[in-house]
């Protein structure tokens, strides 16, 4: 039986998991991957950079926690979430001490490559594995609530990094981070988390069952259909988000307009997270990503149509956060539809490689399609990727259909034998 019961929604080991994961997973990316949005520019100047240049950093994280994906899904299958991610703690520590005493490019990119091994360890995938490996199949609603607190991350850590910033410059800001690390992150990932309950042979024996019975051919197909419902999500949210309000005010859109919607999107991504999360049993994986999918698909078509229209602006902007948030979710518990709880950290950190080079690249890819060809080009690479990965999501639909077919014609034959 799992430890947070599915007959009370919250439960004090649940709130516990939730709160402990939670300051992971803010302080984590906002010492990272956000901290470039305060301290970078401010970094590259320092070091004789381009702002470029200096941004890089971020590319050079995830493109490291994708290759390294793999690995860190055999440490959390051998040695559980609440050691790797204390490791990861320690590493983090190492990469933002490296990076304060950098005085050149070489030391401020060896940093880089440290916090992507880092991140590796300690975000997302890990932090997701600490969840399932407390609940199970059940632990949707979990990740879900850890997607709405961890999307504050920038609301939270750029003021906290602007202030410190400004009082003691941006080496000591990231030594402080590197000792918070170090001294709070490292011990709450080991010592902190629920632990997880000895399980009967009965509970082990649910954990490793599949939710469907899928020959290796379909095995092999979901888990490409899930990459390419990976990487096109991860494009479509992290490569447009930098480019949104480019690409607003190329449609059309005043400067102050562009703005002001793209500020709202971030909060139609949460609305969305928190109503999927809240919805529980009475939608799935599949649906949502549907959803996500269809509202992306509409968003951008009313971009695309709207010739600067206020109100399919207002469409776009709408459609594209609720969908955007829904994406997010979806994706990540995705895999729990066709594969066990205990197959799940290796799973997804394979999915990590694809999906974290694609969140590296396309805002990369996105900025120089809308500098160079416009926003028609833009519009037509979103509508392709929106259209692979509906076909990527039917095939799956597909598959699941395909299987419960299979064990209802084998369980009407074995009556039939009887």
């Amino acid at each position: 039986m799992n430890y947070c019961r599915r007959n009370s929604f919250m439960t004090p080991a649940r709130v516990r998991l939730i709160f402990m994961l939670s300051i992971s997973q803010i302080f984590g990316w906002g010492t990272s991957f956000d901290m470039l949005g305060v301290l970078g520019r401010t970094i590259a100047a320092d070091l004789g950079m381009t702002t470029e240049i200096g941004f890089l950093g971020m590319t050079v994280m995830m493109l490291i926690m994708g290759f390294a994906g793999p690995l860190s899904g055999r440490l959390l299958e051998k040695y559980g979430a609440a050691s790797v991610m204390a490791a990861g703690s320690v590493v983090f520590a190492s990469g933002l001490a490296v990076l304060s005493q950098a005085h050149e490019p070489v030391a401020y990119f060896a940093a880089w490559v440290t916090l992507g091994i880092a991140g590796t360890l300690s975000l997302s995938v890990p932090c997701y594995t600490a969840v399932v490996e407390r609940e199970g199949a059940s632990a949707k609603s979990t990740i879900g609530l850890l997607m709405i607190f961890t999307g504050l991350s920038p609301t939270i850590c750029w003021p906290l990094a602007s202030w410190l910033n400004g009082l003691f410059g941006w080496r000591e800001t990231l030594l402080m981070a590197a000792g918070f690390h170090l001294l709070v992150l490292a011990p709450l990932h080991r010592f902190g988390l629920p632990l997880i309950e000895t399980r009967s042979h009965a509970a082990q024996a649910a954990a490793d069952q599949e939710p469907l019975q899928l020959s290796a051919g379909q095995q092999r197909l979901a888990v490409l259909a899930l990459a390419v419902i990976s990487v096109g999500f991860s494009g479509l949210t992290f490569g447009i988000s930098s480019s949104l309000i480019e690409m607003m005010k190329q449609a059309g859109a005043s400067p102050a307009l562009a703005l002001q919607l793209g500020s709202f999107r971030s909060v139609l991504g949460i609305s969305a997270r928190a109503a999927d999360t809240f919805a529980g049993k009475r939608t799935s994986p599949m649906a949502s990503g549907l959803a996500a999918t269809g509202l992306i698909i509409l968003g951008f078509l009313a971009l695309a149509l709207g010739n600067g229209s206020t109100v399919m602006l207002g469409l776009f902007i709408g459609a594209y956060g609720l969908g955007s948030g829904l994406s997010a979710i979806s994706r990540t518990v995705l895999p729990l539809s066709f594969f066990s709880a205990s197959r799940y950290a290796g799973i997804s950190a394979r999915l990590a490689l694809p999906s974290n080079i694609s969140t590296a690249l396309s805002p990369v890819l996105v900025a120089a399609l809308l500098d160079r060809g416009g926003l028609p080009m833009v519009l037509v690479l979103t509508l392709m990727v929106g259209a692979t990965v509906l076909v990527a999501l039917i095939t799956l639909v597909m598959i699941a259909k395909s299987s419960n077919h299979a064990v209802a014609c084998r369980a009407q034959l074995g009556s039939v034998e009887r």
